[in-house]
């Protein structure tokens, strides 16, 4: 079989229409926002472990690696590389389900296929998928959120944005059809995370993923935390910023230039790209860094 049921649990248990949110790594996800939102996710919930996946089937474990956990010389453990499907509830004792750990490295249309029988057996009544993706956004505007699904109404039930491009795809969109093939309703959401603030942790988006999952989830968590860290942040970035007058400026740039992108107005041609304004901002903050 191509997964157990956890120690904890003689059968599978009978859950009523519980949401599923998916965050596999391996894939995009600018400043670790989705990963950390899932975190967030297994801590708030108090989920545990429902199902383990077989990892020889699943993982290449010299892409993925265990952990050796050396003491003086001891070999004291391994610490092996995994996919589960965690059990949590919300304030109000919703059941959510979690697949956390890694993307598969083989067997996709498998590996689908049998979270799509799971998700059944499991009465899942919606699947929401977590990423984040580098944009020309500035860190001073509220984080956008853009989604995806085989179903059109789906999409037409959200308020996120919705792009049209060709690019190579995650696990997380294999599963959007698997599910919806099924009958359950599955959305990916992905937060916007400014380009010069990819390398490191970002709460703001992490903050919005959240969000979203509360509001197209219907869950309901306690977040506050997190967006005070999020506030938090915003504050960090805008001291950085205003110690310079030609970073500074270089941030009204963006900012008006995203801004007038989002109004659809011709006047952008005349303002530097989103993309050139970000990369000499992120060469900045990598100074910064290095000092």
């Amino acid at each position: 079989m191509s997964y157990r049921l956890h120690e904890g649990y003689a059968k599978m248990p009978n859950l009523s229409s519980p949401l599923l949110v998916v965050m596999l790594q391996g894939w995009i996800d600018a400043s670790s926002a989705a990963n950390n939102a899932m975190q967030r996710l297994i801590t708030e919930t108090g989920a545990t472990t429902l199902v383990t996946f077989d990892a020889d089937e699943f993982l290449d474990f010299r892409a993925r690696r265990p952990t050796m956990e050396l003491r003086e010389g001891i070999n004291t453990r391994l610490d092996w590389p995994s996919i589960d499907i965690m059990l949590g509830h919300d304030i109000n004792q919703k059941e959510v389900l979690l697949l956390t750990g890694h993307e598969p490295d083989s067997k996709w249309n498998h590996f689908s296929s049998v979270v799509g029988e799971l998700a059944e057996q499991l009465r899942v009544r919606k699947m929401i998928g977590l990423g984040a993706y580098p944009f020309a956004t500035p860190h001073t505007r509220a984080v956008n959120l853009s989604c995806t699904s085989p179903s059109s109404d789906v999409i037409g039930s959200l308020p996120y944005v919705r792009s049209s491009v060709d690019v190579p795809a995650g696990i997380e969109a294999v599963l959007e059809h698997a599910l919806t093939g099924r009958g359950i309703p599955s959305v990916g959401i992905w937060a916007q995370v400014p380009h010069y603030a990819t390398s490191m942790p970002y709460p703001p988006a992490t903050a919005a993923l959240l969000t979203a999952v509360c509001d197209t989830g219907g869950l309901s968590l306690d977040v506050s935390d997190v967006r005070a860290e999020a506030t938090a942040h915003r504050e960090r970035l805008d001291a950085l910023v205003a110690a310079n007058p030609e970073h500074a400026a270089l941030l009204s740039q963006l900012e008006s230039a995203y801004d007038v992108a989002h109004e659809r107005d011709e006047r952008a041609a005349d303002i530097p790209s989103g993309d050139e304004l970000a990369a000499q901002f992120e060469e900045y903050l990598r100074d910064q860094r290095r000092d």
